[in-house]
């Protein structure tokens, strides 16, 4: 079914099976022209034709535009996920056609990465290539044979942070994003620590989801798919009901560049370094407990599914118990 012939110092494969089109193709090597004429020949036995494929899908960055535009615009997460696939449309892989995609240009990719990023955020991004290959394969027709990202090894998750804050660079910290050109900043980063919210779900927070009366914010979509009420201390209580209410509705109208930005301008100034704003969730859980609030009451206030993940707070919990044998 398969003839070769070499013309002009590259190797010509056609493909033939009656009644259908033929498929040509052209390789260097010859032992790759082999080795695709028998994956594609294996593929018609299994589907009893020669397979037809999207011809608007070519490159890895055709496939990656079309699962944002068609997929990631759909999820709660789409702002973030849609950030991490621009920034991979935008690296040098994506030029890639995808039927000449190989583990070495995954690999390459993930070390090149994880000079720039965290080995978190390698791991999302091969995640997404997986996913959006595997989907460009089985329903939008590209011409992928195998995900090759299916077999490079993903680098080793980082180990969970565990900056905490002392109540000298808290005060500092505030002060700094007193002092921020934005008004919001301060209060964004009061209720985080009062709160334990994530990013997300404090700029996503909508003046209809905040009841002073019941002292609860209800959280109608957060990152593990179901709502969440979230009770309010005296201090973010107060704090929320000095801001004032914003025409979009949102409690703190500022998108997540701008909130980045914001952030790393404030630690600058108060000379703090090595702290994410996610830092402020480790930070207000551990508040938590020391507290003396259970392991069940602060995951139904963070929304933690998983109670292992809660298992880095360990030590405070049995130093809370340490005081109750006193």
């Amino acid at each position: 079914m398969a003839s070769f012939r070499k013309r002009n110092g590259k190797w010509h494969v056609q493909i033939r099976k009656s009644g259908c089109p033929q498929i040509t193709k052209s390789f260097i090597q010859k032992k790759d022209a082999q080795l695709w004429a028998k994956k594609l020949e294996l593929q018609i036995e299994t589907q009893g034709a020669i397979p037809i494929y999207n011809h608007q899908l070519k490159t890895l960055g055709d496939v990656l535009c079309r699962y944002r535009n068609k997929i990631t615009v759909k999820k709660r997460g789409a702002i973030p996920e849609g950030y991490r696939l621009d920034k991979i449309i935008r690296n040098d892989i994506a030029s890639i056609y995808i039927d000449k995609l190989a583990t070495s240009h995954i690999s390459q990719y993930r070390d090149q990465r994880l000079e720039m990023v965290s080995a978190t955020s390698v791991i999302k991004e091969l995640t997404l290539l997986l996913h959006a290959l595997d989907l460009a394969k089985r329903e939008w027709g590209a011409n992928i044979f195998e995900n090759v990202v299916r077999v490079v090894k993903k680098p080793s998750p980082d180990r969970s942070r565990s900056r905490r804050l002392d109540q000298a660079d808290l005060e500092l910290l505030l002060r700094s994003c007193h002092e921020s050109e934005s008004f919001w900043l301060e209060p964004i980063v009061t209720v985080a620590i009062e709160t334990a919210m994530r990013r997300g779900e404090l700029l996503g927070l909508s003046w209809a989801n905040v009841s002073f009366h019941s002292r609860l914010l209800r959280l109608p979509n957060t990152k593990n798919g179901t709502e969440r009420d979230v009770p309010l201390s005296l201090k973010a209580m107060m704090k929320l009901k000095s801001i004032p209410k914003h025409i979009s509705d949102c409690v703190f109208p500022v998108s997540i560049t701008a909130l980045r930005g914001l952030w790393n301008r404030a630690c600058e100034r108060a000379g703090i370094t090595d702290l994410h704003f996610h830092d402020l969730r480790h930070e207000a859980t551990s508040r938590f407990f020391e507290k003396g609030l259970k392991v069940m009451e602060v995951a139904t206030i963070t929304g933690h599914k998983d109670f292992r993940i809660l298992q880095r707070y360990k030590h405070l919990i049995v130093e809370d118990l340490a005081k109750k044998l006193e």
